[in-house]
């Protein structure tokens, strides 16, 4: 019997499936795809502008920057007569209970030192740590605010093709008003599997994932790199520290080392599709809610590689045309080419806290 054009794959934490097409050879020309930026001088960029000359600092974009408004039904209703949550009406005009909070949250930007516009990946060692530390310390400020807020996102959009809007080497980050229905779909799945399974999923998979050795990318004494079983993108790839912990805000400077080094390790193995543009994001905790047994933080790495098809529009079914599998193949060929910068990543760590061990080698 024939082989399946697509293997539909279920992902064991949110229930959701995944067709990753295996009736194709992999066709390394057709994932190559360069990131494209701005040309800004730092002249023209205003993160420069804003910038610190050699400290790490948050730029504010956008206070207030979401307006609930809900369906059309009950922004009408919560704004009086023909009004709007988005375009009129004040704070007080609006009804809690239709949802319509009014105007919370806020849009900034953790930026890099002046004229830095290099990517994340070749980024000084004290640099990356920097600004996930920053990343680390806003959340705890934002969970210490009385604001009406529930998540903080955290991404880095590199390349234009990935939404980025500048050169400079920054950190996004959206105080949000509400948890986002992916977020909200992982916490209730990893809750889930906590009650079927007995432990934390990621926890299993930080374990699983080394012993298995098809899907790792790279592992050290903190953290690990995978490709997730039901991928929902090309060269898609997890970094989830070793140790269990729901709340990004609470990782030590150890952590945040390793998780750093991880993510310049394994952002430079793209070199191999030719620097592509991605999104990077963390998960983590929510703001108000205690979900530290069933959840653990880690960041996500999505190539930008693809458009989307009709197929994934109509059904909402993400088609992933290379396998997890085949995709670590490539990354761990590349690292076999690649030079060692670990000598110069040392050389210029600076004031950087030591890890307690160093990274292990590619399990293949």
């Amino acid at each position: 019997m024939a082989r399946g054009l697509f293997e539909l794959r279920r992902d064991a934490i949110t229930g959701w499936w995944v067709a990753v097409v295996v009736d194709r050879d992999y066709d390394p020309a057709r994932f190559r795809r360069q990131a494209k930026g701005h040309d800004q001088s730092p002249d023209e960029c205003l993160n420069c502008r804003a910038a610190h000359a050699t400290d790490i600092t948050t730029r504010m974009l956008k206070q207030q920057a979401f307006t609930v408004a809900g369906t059309e039904r009950e922004a009408r209703e919560g704004n009086g007569a023909g009004g709007t949550a988005g375009a009129g009406g004040t704070a007080e005009t609006r009804d809690p209970e239709l949802g319509i909070l009014g105007d919370s949250g806020s849009w900034q930007t953790i930026i890099a030192p002046r004229g830095h516009h290099e990517s994340l990946a070749d980024a000084a060692p004290d640099i990356a740590f920097g600004l996930l530390a920053r990343a680390r310390d806003a959340i705890a400020e934002a969970r210490a605010a009385d604001q009406p807020t529930d998540y903080v996102q955290i991404v880095q959009n590199w390349g234009r093709q990935a939404g980025a809007r500048t050169d400079h080497l920054c950190l996004d980050l959206y105080d949000l008003p509400q948890i986002p229905h992916r977020i909200g779909e992982e916490f209730g799945g990893a809750a889930r599997y906590v009650i079927r399974e007995g432990s934390c999923p990621f926890c299993v998979l930080v374990r699983d994932e080394p012993a298995n050795g098809a899907r790792l990318v790279y592992q050290d004494a903190a953290s690990v790199c995978f490709a997730p079983y039901a991928s929902r993108s090309p060269f898609e790839l997890w970094v989830v520290p070793r140790h269990h912990a729901a709340d990004f805000s609470t990782a030590t400077d150890a952590q945040l080392v390793s998780a750093a080094e991880t993510l310049q390790r394994v952002l430079r193995l793209l070199a191999v599709l030719d620097g592509p543009p991605y999104n990077l994001l963390l998960h983590t905790a929510p703001l108000r809610e205690r979900i530290d047994d069933t959840y653990h933080w880690h960041w996500e790495i999505h190539p930008r590689l693809r458009e989307i098809a009709g197929l994934e529009l109509g059904t909402g079914l993400p088609v992933n045309p290379v396998s997890p599998e085949q995709a670590v193949a490539e990354l761990l060929e590349a690292a076999d080419q690649q030079p060692d910068k670990q000598a110069r990543e040392q050389a210029t760590a600076g004031a950087l806290p030591s890890q307690a061990s160093g990274p292990a080698r590619h399990n293949r």
